[in-house]
Parts: structure tokens; sequence; C-alpha cells
């Protein structure tokens, strides 16, 4: 079951990399001009030649200047095809430019509005709002943070955030340290009060989840909202999500994270003690929990477990390096004999946000997969689940679950749901009000195992007893979808220049082989050029990034990691050899995209193989994480996943270039050739309409609904100017694919 959502905005942090440096947003100067005269193209292959070489030279306001010199009354077809192609595009920077500086302008008059009424809430989130917009879309982000304005909303919005986290105000604080980290995003200012929230609010989550539902609404009522439906509590019940969890899984983790994480060191081990403490503190004061844990709301009994955990504390920083296996059995058996006698919190509770506090001392990506986590940590890296086969979204008209499509030869298409069904109860139980995450862990389950969902559909309930199938994970996606089935694709973005467009959601076990199935597929037809967008690819598994990538590159180390293992290329699974390849990134792309993609770029650079890499500098993923059994079931119930070293991409020197973004770095992930950014909504409006046109309605006999609406048509994103990074490497493709046959010919 795969969820979808409406997407409204970037969260800042995803923002904070989408927008910088404007192409062509300065006309070059007379010199400048001059020389792009003197050396303007004279025959179609030096034309093509100049502008694969400037995009590999990441001149992002050149690149493309030479198209200016195909003259409008040539009567070559292809080269005036481009020439509209060139001019389309043009239109569309200069339209970004234009609406930068716009929204700029509106955002600076925003800051000012909310900086005039005061110094509360929702004001100051408004304002941070304002000021992330900023210096998001300013050309020089550090110029904003040296505004007196911004200096003097930073300190107010700071001291209201402390004053309302006091006060156990837990939504508002988070709400505004997440937008002060946003805002202060490279020098970490904020990054451990965001973090502190976080878990106050993921506790709330677990524990009191009405709670939290209840602060919502709250806020949403602040901030003139729409109002957030009922609470329904399916699903939500913590002691079933605690179960199984014990001691020995806690300090297993532990130990071995301690002994094996990447950047340990000799005071790792009481580093991680300390966090554990400094969660179980964190959970002592977050007020609400007493709801379930009333012993918390007993002043003394409160005080008492600070004062422990202070001690704790002070004798772990005495030990230093002299923490050992037995400071952490000792420390945890004397935490669980104080919290009987104080708190009286339950075990599995104070073990599993211990054994959290303690891990998050590490990398982001180290963690325990609890008992509870495991079956989606599975979904996440085996590239299959089992489910009904339903991709679902939220509908806020019916404040309930809407099903977007079932998906083909699935149990949900074979019995008969359609799109556009409202999933009013599963297994008997009211459906309404619940959110994906709490859907989706309902509806998924074993193979075999039975399930009930009773939709709506008109004036009636329908009752489907759906027994759950495996249901594959669809990692490769073309330009256009042709037909019911999620593979009749067409590959083609430019059919008459034979430039295909292939699309990598993430890396599943059978990534290489459907990619080598598009790529034949095109071949068969004639390819002159391919499009491959590693976009918003969050990973997944190293073996197929090795083999995607050998897919374009015939020989030379691939990757390697921080302990000497290295992954090479073989000649003989180079499927692109002479074909120009445009390699779409930006800063969603993480880990195997990036090895993908670092990859392709440095044997580029060593003009080994033709290709350019367009976009946004990616994430900074590129760590090894290993998976250990915490039990030792045959199927074990819970799993630590832990960062044991770091990749690394050949860069020309023995050492190679870590990728992965590591604390105080100023360099981290993959670079692209050239540089094209875009707005926020640019980004978010082309999610929707590609996921949108990934979208056809099929009925139980596996066809396109009858009454199924019509589908956007991807090109959308090209001709209204939606994706620059797309239309650019179109333009580059196609100047390429111009040369084909006639690259001698006079441009007149």
């Amino acid at each position: 079951m795969t969820p979808t959502k409406t997407v409204r905005r970037l969260s800042p942090g995803i923002l904070a990399l989408a927008i910088g440096s404007c192409l062509f947003a300065a006309p070059l100067a007379r010199g400048q001009q001059a020389e792009v005269i003197a050396s303007a193209p004279a025959t179609i292959g030096d034309l093509s030649n100049k502008i694969w070489t400037g995009a590999l030279s990441g001149d992002t306001r050149t690149a493309l200047i030479p198209l200016e010199a195909i003259p409008a009354t040539t009567s070559n077809a292809a080269l005036l095809g481009l020439r509209d192609s060139s001019a389309a595009l043009d239109a569309n920077l200069k339209k970004y430019d234009e609406t930068r500086q716009k929204k700029l302008a509106e955002s600076w008059a925003e800051l000012e509005k909310q900086l005039a009424l005061g110094q509360e809430y929702p004001v100051l989130s408004k304002a941070l709002k304002a000021a992330v917009e900023i210096q998001l879309l300013s050309l020089e982000h550090d110029s904003v943070l040296k505004d007196d304005r911004i200096n003097r909303l930073i300190k107010q919005a700071e001291a209201f955030a402390r004053a309302a986290e006091a006060s156990n105000d837990w939504l508002v604080a988070s709400d505004l340290f997440f937008r002060l980290n946003a805002l202060l995003d490279e020098a970490g200012t904020y990054k451990g009060d965001a973090k502190r929230l976080g878990d106050r609010l993921e506790m709330l989550r677990l524990y009191v989840p009405e709670r939290l539902w209840e602060l919502r609404g709250e806020m949403a009522k602040q901030l003139g909202d729409k109002p957030i439906p009922a609470y329904n509590k399916l699903g939500d019940d913590y002691a079933k999500k605690l179960t199984g969890i014990d001691d020995a899984m806690a300090m297993k983790a532990i130990k071995r994270s301690a002994e094996m994480q990447v950047d340990r060191s000799p005071n790792t081990y009481g580093s991680m003690l300390t966090g554990g403490l400094e969660s179980i503190q964190t959970m002592v004061t977050t007020h609400d929990l007493q709801r379930v844990f009333p012993e918390i709301g007993n002043t003394d009994a409160r005080d008492q477990m600070v004062a422990f955990i202070a001690k704790q504390r002070q004798s772990i920083e005495g030990l230093g390096r002299g923490v050992n296996d037995y400071t952490m059995i000792n420390l945890i058996a004397e935490l669980q004999r104080v919290n009987k006698e104080t708190v009286k919190l339950p075990e599995q509770a104070l073990l599993h946000e211990f054994g959290n506090g303690a891990m998050a001392k590490l990398d982001e990506f180290s963690a325990i997969i609890w008992p509870d986590e495991k079956s989606r940590f599975e979904r996440m890296t085996q590239g299959e689940f089992s489910g009904v086969g339903v991709q679902i979204q939220f509908d806020e008209a019916s404040q309930c679950i809407k099903v977007v499509t079932p998906l083909d030869e699935t149990p949900a298409q074979r019995a008969g749901i359609h799109a556009g069904d409202l999933i009013k109860k599963i297994n008997g139980e009211s459906a309404v009000g619940l959110n994906l995450n709490q859907a989706v862990d309902l509806i998924t389950g074993p193979k075999g195992s039975p399930v009930t969902i009773t939709i709506e559909r008109g004036d009636k309930e329908i009752d489907f007893n759906l027994l759950r199938g495996v249901i594959p994970v669809v990692s490769v996606k073309g330009w256009n979808r042709t037909g019911p089935r999620d593979d009749h694709r067409d590959w083609d973005i430019d059919s008459e220049r034979k430039i295909g467009y292939v699309r990598l959601l993430q890396f599943t076990d059978d990534t290489t082989q459907k990619l080598h199935a598009a790529i034949r597929s095109m071949k068969a037809t004639g390819l002159n050029g391919l499009i491959l967008d590693l976009r918003f690819n969050p990973g997944g598994l190293l073996t197929q990034a090795v083999s995607v990538a050998n897919t374009f590159v015939d020989k030379g180390v691939i990757v390697s990691t921080t302990s000497g293992d290295e992954q090479s290329a073989r000649a003989s699974r180079a499927l692109i050899k002479d074909i120009p390849v445009a390699v779409l990134i930006n800063e969603g792309s993480a880990s195997a995209s990036e090895i993908v993609s670092g990859a392709i770029k440095h044997y580029a650079d060593q003009k080994q193989i033709r290709a350019v890499l367009i976009g946004a500098r990616s994430y900074g993923k590129g760590s090894v994480q290993n998976v250990w059994p915490l039990d030792n079931t045959v199927n074990p119930t819970a799993l630590l996943k832990l960062t044991t070293q770091y990749y690394k991409i050949p860069d020309g020197t023995p050492e190679g270039y870590i990728l992965h973004r590591r604390p105080g770095a100023k360099s981290w992930g993959i670079d692209s050739h050239l540089k094209i950014n875009m707005l926020p909504d640019q980004i978010a409006d082309a999610i929707k309409l590609r996921q949108d046109a990934d979208v056809l309605p099929i009925d139980e006999t596996g066809q396109v609904a009858k009454d199924a609406p019509a589908t956007p048509d991807p090109t959308k994103l090209l001709t209204d100017g939606i994706d620059l990074q797309l239309q650019t490497a179109l333009v580059v493709l196609q100047s390429q694919a111009v040369s084909q046959g006639t690259p001698r010919a006079s441009l007149n």
C-alpha cells in the first residue's frame, strides 16, 4: 500500500537547499559579449561541442549562450526546433528570476508587517516563516543573517520558545525552534533545541496521542487554519507497541554501537549512557504524559528521579574513558530501581526512551528498530511489502482516507475497490480521523492474513474481505504512463529527437533489471540521449547502486568505503556507450542515488563517459548502515541499524571523496555541473503534477476505469516552465542530438 498526499509546501529543511543563484540573472559584460560573439560556433557539430563543454564547466551564465548563434532563417528543421526550445527555456528562466524578486519583496513586506504586530505567538512564527523565505529567495544567504531586523527576531523568538517550553506549550516551542533551526541550519545553533522538542512530541505521539491531537487542534485555531478531524484512537495503544522490549535489547544495542559506530571515540560509551539519562529526564518533565503516567505529576517523585539522573551523569563524567559494560549494567539496574520507587514508568517505556536517547548521541541514521517498527523498516528496505494494494491519501472534505487508485494485479484491484472510494472502516472499526500512518499499519500485515475494509461509494457502504498479498514497489518509471499496467510506459520525452527519460524512485532488488529493460526498449527504436532523474530518490540497496552506475560507467571504481572495500565497474554490464546522458539531482537525492551520480560525474569529468549533472547539490548521506538482530530468535523481533563506515566517491585522489555531511563539514553531497534552481512553488507543483500523471485509476477487470478523469499531461512541466531542471536537461540533450549525421554542416 502506498500513501500519498497533496503537496502544498515543502518544509524549511528541504527548501533551504532549493534556492540559489539565478541562471542568467545578470547580463554579460561588454567584454564577455564580445568574447561570446567571437567564439560563435560555425558548424552544427561545433555548436553541440560548445554547449556540452559549457554545461560540464558549470558556467551557468554562459553555457547555453552559443544557441543564440542559430540563425532564425535556417532551413534546418532540427535547428529551428532547438532554437525554439532554447527560447522557451530562456523565457522561463527569466520568468523564474522575476518571480523570485517579486516573492522576495513580498516576504520582506510580510516580515515588516509581522514585526509591527508584536512579540507574541503566532506572530513570531509567521515572522520567522517570512525570514526563512527571505533567506531562501536571496542570492546571498549569509547577508540575510546580518540584518538587524532578522537578528532582533531571532532573539525574541528564542526567548518566547524557551518560555513556551517551560510552560509545557510543546507545539508552540517546537514550531519556533524548528523555524529557528531552519534559519540557522548551517551553524546548527538551534539543532539541539529542535531535537529536544521533537523528542517530546514523539513521546506524546506514542503515549498520549489524543493529547497531541488536542494540541494540534488548538494550534490550528491560533493560526487560523482549517479545524482538524476528531481523534481516532484505532491502532494507538502504546502498551501493545512496546510489547517484547527488554533490557537485553537496549544493552546489546548500546554496547555494540559504542564499539562499532563509525565516529566512535573512547568517550562514546559514556556519551550514550548520558544520552539515555537525558531522554528519561525529558520524559519525566513532559507534563502531558501524566495522563498515562500519573506519578510524573508527583513533584517529590519527579524531583527524586531528576536528582538521581543528575548524580548519575556526574558519575559518568567523572569516569571519563573508564565507562564500561559494568557501568551500563549497573546504571540500568539502578535506573529501574529508582523508577519503581518514584515515577513508576512502565519498564518497557523506560527502556524504550533510554535506548532512543542513547542512540541519539550518535549519527542521525543509527537507531534501534523496536519490535513495533520492524515491519515498517522492512517495507522500506526490501522493495516489497504485504498488503492489499491501494494508493491512498487523506481526503479533507470527508475527513477520512480516500483511495487514489488500486494497484494493478493486487487483492484490492481484483476485488473491485475503485479510485475515489472512501475507507470508512478497517476490520469493523471506524477509520474516520485516522492519519495515513495509522491506516497503513492497520491495512498491511503478513501475506495471506485477512483484513476487512469497508468503503463508502456514493450512498452505499460495501465490505471487502481481502487476503493480503505481496505488493511490489515500483522503482523505475518513464515519461508517461500509457496503460493500466505500471509497465505500460512511454520512455521518450522527445520522440522526434529520440531522447529518453527514466526516473528512479529508489533502489530495490529489481531496479537495475527494470532500468536495463527500459534502455533496451529505447535503443530498439533509436536513442540519441537519456535523462536519468534521481531527484528525491532517498537511496536503497548498495548492490543496485553499483549496478545502476555500471550501466553508464564501463571501468573503474564506482564506490569504496573508509575501511578500504571497493566496488568496481565491469565492461560487460555497461549498456550506455557514447550516448549523452543528463543526470538530474537535487537536495532530495540521497545515499545510493548520490553514489550513482557521484560515480557518473567523476568519469564524465575524466572524459571517460558522456554525461552531465544538472540541478542542485544532493543531500549528503553517504554512510554505511549494518543491521544486526537484538535477540537470538530465528526471526528477530528487534534490530540495530548502525552506521559503521562512510562511502567514498572517486575524485582523482588516492583518498577519495567522502560525500556524507558530517558535523561541522563545509563540503558534502554531490554538486551538479550545471546548477539550475527552482522556486519552492515550482518544486511542489512539479511533484504534484508528476504524481497525478502517474495515476491511472483501474477497475476490477484490470482496465482503466471508464469514468476516470483525464490524467495531467507531463509535458506541462516543460511548456509551463514548472520544471526548469528538466527543461534545461532536455535542451542540452537536444543540442547533442541535432548534430547526429551532420556535424560538419554549417549553421547557415
